[in-house]
């Protein structure tokens, strides 16, 4: 098939070298332009590389932008993470039309940060889908899912990296094929069970330790390794990463209060929190790399007692 390719980032480079290396023809690649000083988009300089055609519109609203996408001549659009706007006169140019991907169970969790808010809120099951863009963000008929286990202790990381992203390359291919070959089947999206989020970033990933325990420790695996739970310590921010949930069973059993640092040992540093303690492993101290937790305690002289977040 003939590919016009909108995509950035690594996952948007992985589709489309997985597109190539079957054998389907791109016929040219849309990517956002850099901002003043940043390095060229990795899937930009993969097109290079290859020698496709690249355009870098403003924006995909253009007349410009639609008039390349018409003289590519292609079978269907194919979008690998986008964030400009691609409006319904340049997604409809392709003869197939454009399909896209999204890393939720649509319409659960509209957004840009689809993938961070099903773990921050304690779900055990997430998955993408591959949708037909409309003009409402992630709005589109659904046209092929595919689910994934969210694990008790999985952290943003390994549900991206090992799951949505390898499924969402394989599953961008299948529905391709379907769409070209006119077996697919397009299911509107239940509006009444529908939910959007928007960015989650370091405002959201602010602890607040007299949250429950659970709701801490899923917004730090929501957060992990980008963009970093974090809490402070004397003023100074310090982001927490890896991390492990103690819950608290008996009244007898509580040996602080929320925020406070209650254990100290070689595998790291405990902190209390309503319903149980948040036993923290690595953390990034502001303007430091990331640490063991039990190296930054002794480099530091964190002490049982003291608070974080205040």
């Amino acid at each position: 098939m003939r590919i016009a390719f909108i995509g950035q980032q690594d996952f948007g480079k992985a589709v489309l070298e997985a597109f190539l290396q079957r054998g389907d023809t791109v016929a040219g690649v849309f990517c956002a332009p850099e901002k003043p000083g940043a390095k060229p988009d990795v899937l930009k300089t993969a097109a290079e590389e290859k020698g496709l055609p690249v355009f870098q519109f403003p924006s995909l609203k253009s007349p410009e932008a639609e008039e390349a996408m018409r003289g590519l001549d292609a079978d269907i659009g194919i979008m690998a993470y986008v964030l400009q706007f691609a409006p319904q006169s340049f997604v409809t140019i392709p003869k197939h039309g454009t399909i896209q991907y999204h890393p939720s169970l649509l319409p659960r969790y509209r957004g840009p940060s689809s993938i961070n808010w099903p773990i921050a809120r304690g779900e055990q099951q997430t998955g993408l889908t591959i949708f037909r863009p409309t003009d409402g963000l992630d709005e589109g008929p659904v046209i092929l899912q595919k689910t994934c286990t969210i694990g008790p202790t999985a952290t943003l990381g390994e549900i991206y990296f090992d799951n949505l992203f390898p499924m969402g390359v394989d599953a961008m291919l299948e529905a391709a094929d379907l769409v070209v070959a006119g077996q697919h089947v397009e299911i509107d999206q239940d509006e009444d069970a529908a939910t959007y989020e928007g960015w989650f970033r370091a405002a959201e990933a602010e602890i607040r330790w007299s949250a429950h325990a659970e709701q801490i420790y899923n917004l730090i695996r929501a957060a992990n390794p980008a963009p970093g739970a974090w809490t402070t310590r004397d003023g100074q921010k310090l982001q927490i990463f890896d991390s492990c949930l103690h819950p608290v069973r008996r009244l007898g059993d509580v040996k602080g209060k929320p925020g406070e640092v209650i254990a100290i040992d070689d595998d790291g540093f405990s902190v209390c929190a309503q319903g149980g303690r948040i036993e923290i492993q690595k953390v990034k101290a502001e303007g430091g790399k990331k640490v063991s937790a039990a190296d930054y305690a002794r480099e530091t002289g964190l002490a049982v007692g003291q608070f974080l977040g205040r």
